[in-house]
């Protein structure tokens, strides 16, 4: 076993604070990577703070990591020591059910092992990405291109993925029409994405305030929800809507909003039910879906893709003493867009 120095939280309503973890001995198969960069997810909160269920604590959490590689073990061929290299939300699965055979390991049948907040193959709970090193099974760790920012590819690992994987399985590409809901975190990486990808983008935000920002990213409308002319304006007008709200929105009035075929995605997870009416989706043959991360493979997909097309979050470098803060600033939706941690800050 080896020492990580970390940031844990103890409880689920006190501060994060600074402690020191175990890892396991780095095995045949394992990497060790020292960690320069650790993003903070609002999944991150939600679980530090018990409000996904139960949790052991103390519990580092972190799922948006990247770093160097130290060490690798005896039968690891996929990455050296030096390589730039990620890890995402999960660090297993159990590779054998029909999802894992497929490549889809992030469905895992059997659950995959999440980064944080799981039990690992030793029994033990994983621990997360803010901390100084982390072990991790060289099938589930990505490469990251020499043309990324390190200090800004940390959250290309969670919010990346996440607004990714749906647009390229439902085919967004030039002369699609897609909507993104909310422009947070995931909300303003999926405006990069599909512009990307050559869509027509439009913003659906609750107000105007971030309209100069959406157009920057890639918006070529922004539309204000709080103004109901925007859903009679805005009525059969686009292939795929991506929601990434974490809250109650009125579903039905976004399907209105869907041409024939169109979907809407949920990669938001608000706590509550999200109510439906048949009539919304029959009327031009509409669907409602849900996507979570993307596998190792797509993950690694939408990696060389922001290298070769220039994208990238915009983010704001912290250290470990401010992250305590840092949480509260993305509570109050006080933050463009999303914290990046020094990790080399978790040892002073």
């Amino acid at each position: 076993m080896s020492q990580a120095h970390a940031v844990a939280a103890l409880s689920k309503d006190a501060p994060l604070e600074r402690t020191t973890i175990e890892r396991r001995e780095v095995g045949a198969s394992d990497v060790r990577i020292e960690i320069q960069y650790s993003g903070i997810c609002h999944s991150d909160i939600h679980h530090a703070r018990g409000e996904w269920g139960e949790i052991a604590y103390p519990q580092v959490v972190g799922h948006e990591i990247v770093g160097l590689v130290a060490e690798v073990g005896t039968a690891v061929t996929r990455h050296a020591v030096g390589d730039r290299v990620g890890v995402g939300c999960m660090v297993n699965s159990c590779r054998t059910c029909e999802n894992c055979l497929a490549g889809m390991e992030n469905y895992c049948l059997n659950g995959n092992t999440g980064t944080y907040g799981s039990v690992d193959r030793d029994g033990t709970v994983t621990q997360g990405g803010y901390a100084s090193h982390i072990v991790v099974d060289q099938d589930f760790v990505l490469s990251i291109p020499e043309a990324l920012d390190m200090a800004k590819a940390a959250p290309l690992l969670c919010a990346g993925i996440t607004t990714y994987s749906p647009l390229r399985h439902w085919n967004v590409g030039p002369g699609s029409r897609v909507a993104v809901v909310g422009l947070g975190g995931l909300g303003h990486m999926g405006v990069k994405f599909a512009h990307a990808l050559g869509a027509h983008v439009t913003v659906l935000s609750r107000s105007l305030a971030k309209e100069e920002d959406g157009r920057k990213l890639g918006a070529d409308d922004y539309r204000a929800t709080e103004d109901p002319q925007t859903f009679t304006d805005l009525k059969n007008s686009f292939d795929l809507i991506l929601n990434t709200v974490s809250a109650q929105v009125d579903i039905n009035a976004y399907a209105r909003m869907l041409r024939l075929n169109g979907t809407i995605v949920n990669v938001g997870a608000p706590p509550e039910p999200l109510p439906v009416r048949v009539f919304a989706l029959m009327s031009n043959r509409r669907s409602f879906a849900a996507s979570g991360i993307g596998s190792i493979g797509e993950t690694q997909e939408m990696l060389d893709f922001c290298a070769e097309h220039g994208v990238e979050p915009e983010t704001e470098l912290i250290g470990a003493d401010d992250i305590n803060v840092a949480w509260k600033r993305v509570l109050d939706a006080d933050v463009r867009y999303r914290f990046v941690i020094d990790a080399t800050t978790f040892t002073i």
